[in-house]
């Protein structure tokens, strides 16, 4: 982040173009700490492997704002990966005000899944005020399960529920999303380019339960959303 409360995760090179609006983000009316209003880390894989979805999740992730305005708004904040130790967020911002801009400016870089990162940045800002989730789309995992296993659990002592939406197939992959999903009482779901309104729908419905608790998520699961009904299922 690029002002005194706008820092990267950790340091690493990012472009001069996504610097500047950041700092333009950052300029945004901040999110009001609101009892009534949800918090949610919509976090991104934005390695190489990713470049055939990238824009597929850009196009999406409107419809997940949307969800949540409607059920009392939400406070969002960005977080990505990429590159060379390269990992930063935006501060948190109204119903996501800004962000689909962020990300149209995001492109992808080769490096390695940098999970455990985005894990301990969840805790971290849940420690300074409550995350009600954590969304994570990405289509590997490179690091060690027992370490990711671990800060989930600490996640969910938190209360904060993971929703680990996997793209691809990959088996090592989908056993600690599944774990890390299950550990924090969230939910995993797989999705692919074939069928793009899947990840739409799966955005919506975490949003929803980030924006209003389970109620909220139980509503749009009875007007008939089948990614609600399916993340229902799992959720503790």
């Amino acid at each position: 982040m690029a002002s005194s409360d706008q820092k990267p995760v950790v340091p690493g090179a990012t472009s001069g173009t996504v610097d500047a609006f950041l700092d333009k983000v950052n300029r945004l009316p901040s999110a009001h700490a609101d009892a009534e209003r949800g918090r949610l880390i919509f976090a991104l894989d934005a390695t190489m492997s990713r470049q055939p979805t990238w824009d597929l999740a850009q196009s999406l992730q409107g419809r997940m704002f949307q969800t949540a305005s409607s059920l009392g708004g939400l406070d969002v904040q960005l977080l990505y990966f990429r590159g060379f130790a390269e990992c930063r967020a935006s501060r948190f911002i109204a119903n996501g005000v800004g962000l689909a801009e962020l990300m149209a400016k995001i492109s992808v870089a080769g490096g390695n899944t940098q999970i455990a990162k985005v894990l301990r940045h969840v805790r971290e800002e849940t420690n300074r005020q409550r995350v009600a989730a954590l969304i994570y789309v990405g289509d590997a995992m490179e690091e060690n399960a027992d370490e990711l296993c671990q800060l989930a659990g600490e996640l969910s002592l938190l209360g904060v529920k993971a929703f680990m939406f996997h793209e691809g197939d990959e088996p090592t992959s989908a056993a600690t999303f599944r774990e890390i999903a299950r550990l924090t009482g969230g939910a995993y779901a797989h999705f692919d380019a074939s069928a793009p309104h899947r990840l739409g729908e799966m955005l919506a419905a975490a949003a929803a339960y980030a924006a209003g608790g389970r109620k909220a998520l139980e509503q749009i699961a009875s007007q008939g959303s089948q990614s609600a009904q399916a993340l229902l299922r799992q959720m503790k």
